[in-house]
């Protein structure tokens, strides 16, 4: 209290009044609107896209839709979209425009179809794309001249809007504080990984790498075990095992990916090599494909080669980035 109140002598009234006046000061209230959330333009309705813009309306954002082929909007419409004729008025229609088509060849036709619409807007691209790729888009985007994120997705379509969804993405950090609020209505967790416009895409190729090289094996086995008298329903909760395992290995291996150390106390290249050469054999021997058994074993033998036989089995790593020789005749 201000030192010519505390001297008045007061009734319990004016000291009401004056505390009521004190707190007000202290506390005023704050009787202002928030802002409405920000138009966001969405180029591309495969699966991913209509998530996407689905996961912006449920926030609140103006959503203005331009897909290549007509007739895949008839939901969101129905839901309050604006659909616009052409990629260059939806672009326009928003200062950001997330970017969500089939291939870099689709993105990079959008991108010159939209051209200096985008001079002074926010481009995040969402397509799936190398981290080459990634850079080549970006600086075609700044050419035309957008601000540019390149943004990759990290999990399924279910996870759009919803807490389990993982994106990341990569560009000039202070575009991605800017608009992070519409970034964050996509998923649950967002991030930045760096300056690089291909940092992004490097996590969702090596990701992808993991998850479709898993899936064939996966695949594979289900077909060797039908092969040999096994139903896929009897060997899968075999296989459910396997993926318990994998949190635990999945940081060990990254471990001692990083200090270049790959002891072969629990399990060697050498075995694997074994291991895997006895698979083959079987897979052969019921006319399986063992394309992705041979080419597993070809780097395994070749590790075995170069002297990594008794290392520990991370030590692929080490073997599979090098180039192999080349056949003869090649």
């Amino acid at each position: 209290m201000p030192p010519a109140l505390s001297r008045l002598t007061l009734t319990s009234t004016s000291r009401s009044s004056v505390t009521a006046v004190t707190e007000n000061r202290s506390h005023p209230t704050d009787h202002s609107t928030p802002p409405p959330p920000n138009p966001v333009t969405v180029l591309g309705l495969g699966p991913m896209g209509r998530a996407l813009a689905g996961a912006l309306l449920a926030a609140g954002h103006p959503v203005t839709l331009w897909n290549r082929t007509p007739g895949r909007d008839a939901e969101l419409v129905e839901r309050g979209v604006r659909t616009a004729a052409s990629a260059a008025e939806a672009v326009a229609a928003a200062p950001l425009t997330l970017l969500c088509v089939r291939d870099d060849d689709a993105a990079r036709a959008v991108l010159d179809a939209a051209g200096r619409s985008l001079d002074g807007r926010t481009l995040v691209n969402a397509t799936s794309v190398g981290p080459d790729e990634a850079r080549a888009s970006a600086a075609l985007a700044a050419r035309h001249g957008a601000r540019v994120l390149n943004a990759a997705i990290l999990s399924p379509t279910p996870t759009i809007g919803r807490p389990t969804g993982v994106i990341v993405c990569s560009g000039d950090e202070a575009v991605f504080d800017a608009h992070r609020s519409e970034l964050s209505a996509l998923a649950g967790t967002v991030n930045h990984v760096g300056a690089d416009p291909g940092r992004a895409a490097a996590y969702d190729t090596a990701l992808l790498d993991l998850f479709w090289t898993t899936a064939h094996g996966l695949l594979h086995a289900l077909a060797l075990a039908r092969a040999e008298g096994l139903s896929a329903a009897e060997f899968a909760p075999y296989a459910q095992g396997l993926p318990r395992m994998l949190p635990a290995l999945i940081d060990d291996w990254a471990r001692r990916a990083d200090d270049g150390r790959h002891p072969g106390e629990r399990a060697t290249v050498a075995s694997a090599a074994a291991g895997l050469a006895h698979v083959a054999r079987t897979a052969r021997a019921h006319r399986l494909d063992t394309g992705v058994l041979d080419a597993a074993l070809a780097l395994t033998e070749r590790a075995v080669a170069a002297g990594h036989g008794a290392d520990g089995v991370s030590a692929l790593t080490e073997t599979a980035a090098t180039t192999p020789p080349a056949s003869p005749g090649r």
